[in-house]
This record gives C-alpha cells, sequence and structure tokens, in this order.
C-alpha cells in the first residue's frame, strides 16, 4: 500500500493529511459540519479514516460531491434559490467570499436596512449598541495625566 500524504489538496484546498476525513473536509471554506459528514456518507468512507490514506478515486468521488452535490439533500446547501440563477447551489472557497461580497454590495445598492448598516459598521441583528462596536472611537474619561499634557500644550 502506497505511504499517507503528509498534505492533501481538495477543492482549491491544502488540508493536512493527517487528519481524520470528516475534520480534513470542515477545513475548505463552505464546508461544516453536516456538509463534510454528508459527504463522507453518500461516498461511504470512514469518518475517522485518515484522509491522507484515501486513493486517488475516493478523493476525486469527494471532490466531486463537494462541488457538484446533487446527491445531497437540498437543504444542506448554503446558497438555496440564487438570486441569478435561481437555482440551488453550494459554493465554497473564494466563489463563496466573492458572492458575500456581492450579496452585500446588492444590500448597499438598494438601499435595504441591512445594507445601509453593513455600509455604517453597525450591527445587523438588532444587537445593542450602548456598550459594543465603538471601533476606533475614542471614548470615555480621560486620565489626569493626559488632561494636564493638553493643557500644557494649549499654553
Amino acid at each position: 500500500m502506497a505511504e499517507p500524504k503528509a498534505i492533501v489538496r481538495i477543492a482549491s484546498t491544502d488540508v493536512d493529511g493527517s487528519l481524520p476525513v470528516f475534520k480534513a473536509l470542515r477545513r475548505i471554506k463552505g464546508v461544516g459540519f453536516m456538509f463534510s459528514n454528508a459527504v463522507c456518507q453518500v461516498n461511504n468512507i470512514d469518518l475517522n479514516e485518515k484522509i491522507g490514506a484515501l486513493n486517488q478515486d475516493k478523493l476525486k468521488s469527494i471532490e466531486n460531491t463537494i462541488l457538484n452535490p446533487e446527491k445531497l439533500p437540498k437543504w444542506l446547501l448554503n446558497r438555496r434559490k440564487d438570486q441569478d440563477t435561481g437555482n440551488d447551489l453550494h459554493v465554497t472557497t473564494a466563489q463563496l467570499k466573492l458572492r458575500k461580497e456581492s450579496d452585500i454590495k446588492n444590500l448597499q445598492k438598494i438601499k435595504s436596512n441591512r445594507g445601509l448598516r453593513h455600509q455604517w459598521g453597525l450591527p445587523l441583528r438588532g444587537q445593542r449598541t450602548k456598550g459594543h462596536f465603538r471601533h476606533g472611537k475614542s471614548v470615555g474619561v480621560m486620565k489626569k495625566v493626559v488632561k494636564a499634557q493638553k493643557a500644557g500644550k494649549k499654553e
């Protein structure tokens, strides 16, 4: 039998070959806990088998399932009823980042509440803003030393 690989490339992502298949697939952006489990179940692969020990055919079938998840249920996909195409898709890696950015730009373009709050750097989902979300703004009480320095510079 061939020696296990140290690094395995799946779906444009380098994965540590010493990890179990289940954990290794989760290192791919856009593949989570449930999706990884489903991919392993569809391809009849033991979850705890090391990904570096898999043969090339099994790796190809895993990658094919991730990129074209027709065998998986629709509720597992991360982009159901896509705005552009209307199809159920599962996007991963760089595509996921691009789609997310374009969605946010679209929200800003139509001036929805979520889009505007993205623009202003505020929380979107009803969180309170009194104590948090004050990054980059100096708010609060000045120390006596700082006050004295400022007073000395003004004179």
